[in-house]
């Protein structure tokens, strides 16, 4: 991938924002990379509501290999289809109360729709085929949060 660079980053501890988009600035020797013309990210964090009820917090587990493998498949999908230079994605797993961030998607890239586009597309792609299992604790109990139909939806609109 000669210039560009991603990092694949899944942890237990918070996200640090500021240093996720630093580090969207450099290439691959670790240098301002002056081609660098947009910066595209995307947090998520864990809501405090879901299906009418209250979320007290969530845990994520996943099995390391088989998630690595899938989140590196949609980074090389990402750089076949746009011109992007970095990539940062960072995943926590765990245990997480109600507000804190549960993802980072950074990309960066020579003009914005690029960066835009292929954000959404990573972020599309990590909540429906990314193997992370997730339970929420609820004011009415624990449960394990299912696929959306809405996601899958957003999906499509990537299909080759």
């Amino acid at each position: 991938m000669d210039d560009k660079t991603y990092s694949i980053i899944i942890k237990k501890d918070e996200i640090n924002v500021d240093h996720e988009i630093k580090s969207l600035r450099l290439d691959n020797r670790g240098n301002l990379n002056k081609k660098i013309g947009a910066i595209a990210t995307f947090i998520g964090s864990v809501r405090d509501i879901n299906e009418n009820n209250e979320i007290y917090s969530m845990f994520l587990e996943h099995y390391p290999e088989m998630t690595e493998k899938s989140i590196y498949r949609i980074v090389q999908k990402a750089f076949s289809r746009w011109k992007i230079l970095n990539i940062r994605i960072v995943h926590r797993i765990g245990s997480l109360n109600s507000g804190e961030n549960i993802v980072f998607v950074g990309v960066s890239a020579g003009h914005r729709k690029e960066a835009f586009d292929c954000c959404q597309f990573i972020m599309d792609y990590l909540k429906t085929q990314a193997p992370f299992w997730k339970k929420e604790s609820t004011n009415i109990g624990q449960r394990w949060v299912k696929a959306r139909k809405e996601d899958k939806l957003a999906l499509e609109k990537w299909k080759d």
